[in-house]
């Protein structure tokens, strides 16, 4: 996956993020756990962004950089 296709994945998770959290009313279950599960995935495509402009600086190969687990990722905010 490139940076571009990252940052489009990006683009569209903070799209429908931005667009649960202006519902009024509140959230429906569904859409709460759906909130929860954006955030997740944002978080680690945040990361893999991170890792892939690393390598990248550093003369290594991009395409190298992983999607890392929900677990690993979320644990770094501890």
């Amino acid at each position: 996956m490139e940076n571009e296709e990252i940052l489009d994945d990006i683009g569209a998770l903070v799209e429908e993020e931005r667009a649960l959290r202006q519902r009024v009313g509140g959230l429906l279950p569904e859409e709460r756990a759906r909130l929860s599960e954006l955030e997740v995935r944002l978080d680690q495509c945040w990361d893999l962004l991170r890792q892939r402009r690393a390598k990248a600086e550093f003369g290594e190969d991009p395409d190298t950089a992983t999607l890392r687990p929900a677990t690993e990722v979320e644990s770094y905010r501890n």
